[in-house]
């Protein structure tokens, strides 16, 4: 399991973070984290194990999705590859709830 940071906490810091939304692109109709980067789920996987992301190693990233769940799974394969990754407890809807 990824770390989880909520949405005060990331509010508070984030310029701190690159934020990757990994929804699809048809949930962005609900809105999105201004400062977010859009990259799928399976597209970030990929981008990770192919070494197309390295110039994000040295930052701190943080991902959501729409309730959470697709989120940890982004932040935990972006660990396996070496990236400092959190994700949003609860997804978007505890962005637009804080």
């Amino acid at each position: 399991m990824a770390e989880k940071i909520t949405a005060k906490e990331l509010r508070s810091q984030e310029m701190d973070f690159v934020i990757i939304d990994v929804r699809e692109s048809d949930e962005l109709e609900s809105g999105k984290i201004k400062s977010s980067t859009h990259m799928p789920l399976g597209l970030t996987i990929r981008n990770a194990k192919k070494k197309q992301i390295e110039d994000l190693k040295n930052k701190k990233i943080c991902t959501y999705c729409g309730t959470g769940y697709r989120g940890n799974i982004a932040a935990d394969e972006l660990v396996k590859e070496g990236f400092n990754a959190v994700t949003l407890e609860g997804g978007y809807p505890s962005w637009i709830q804080s």
